[in-house]
């Protein structure tokens, strides 16, 4: 008799086990063991719609790039300036950005056939390059001057892009002069040869101390050994003389304009921001 049960019981739940499957078709298969049903989500981990199983999402994030070094540099290169008897010749400067449209370098950079300093739209192609340690650096900001505003007391003029540059925070401008001693950095893009003209690949740095004040120029003295790399060169004209204590922001005290024949020792002479302060905001705003 308790065989016969037995059997019944087995009977009815291989019956029950039938339905269900039937009924359930294959959304819901599952697994009789001993009589138990188990549901696929009791006994195995989900799978994607291609039968594959499911990867718990990735915390792993990209750090962000490091801040750019001296985002504010400016190179300026020009292949048609105009040449007495007629053709053209190559040219460079080095600048900076002081507001999102306006470059600061140089006055002699923009001149006539007869090298006078001249205002207005530029009389050739000038382009300038904003942000970038190296030429082959990726990034940076292209663009090209449109108009030409040349200082009134010294060899300074402010330059106006075609296309503003919005994520750089540009130099201040100093509106006081610096004491005697002041510590400046210097970044240039000009030649490594005094004989041999042509802008570096890459951005030149150097350190220098004010050693002298005049009305409208500064002399700045460099710090150790001057060489072709840490010191302006022949088309570093225009390159900042600034205060920075971060490497990306930092305060405009002066622009090269001229100086011995580097690599060879003695002063830079530079011109002062602060006398022209008032003017180039003028300008800047027009």
């Amino acid at each position: 008799m308790v065989r016969r049960n037995s059997g019944r019981r087995r009977r009815r739940l291989a019956a029950l086990a039938t339905a269900v499957v039937t009924g359930a078709g294959v959304a819901f298969a599952y697994v009789v063991t001993g009589g138990t049903v188990t549901w696929p989500s009791e006994a195995a981990a989900p799978h994607t719609a291609a039968g594959t199983q499911s990867s718990p999402p990735s915390t792993t994030t990209t750090p962000p790039p490091p801040p750019p070094v001296l985002p504010f540099n400016a190179k300026l290169t020009s292949q048609d300036i105009p040449v007495k008897g007629g053709g053209v010749r190559s040219g460079a400067c080095s600048g900076s950005l002081i507001a999102p449209q306006w470059v600061i370098t140089a006055g002699h950079c923009f001149h006539d056939i007869n090298d006078v300093r001249v205002g207005g739209p530029p009389q050739y192609t000038m382009s300038v390059v904003i942000g970038k340690l190296k030429d082959s650096d990726p990034g940076g900001h292209a663009a090209q001057v449109v108009d030409v505003r040349q200082s009134p007391l010294n060899d300074l003029a402010v330059v106006k892009l075609d296309k503003a540059v919005k994520d750089v925070v540009p130099l201040q401008m100093a509106t006081t002069p610096p004491a005697m001693g002041q510590p400046l950095q210097f970044a240039g893009w000009g030649s490594l040869s005094a004989t041999v003209l042509g802008p570096s690949d890459h951005l030149k740095r150097g350190q220098f101390t004010v050693s002298g004040i005049g009305e409208y120029t500064l002399e700045a003295q460099p710090v150790g050994v001057r060489t072709v790399e840490n010191g302006p060169c022949p088309e570093d004209s225009g390159g900042p003389f600034f205060i920075s204590d971060d490497d990306r922001t930092g305060m405009l005290v002066a622009i090269v304009n001229t100086g011995p024949p580097c690599p060879q020792p003695g002063a830079e002479i530079i011109a002062r921001v602060d006398v022209v302060a008032g003017w180039i905001q003028q300008q800047i705003v027009a």
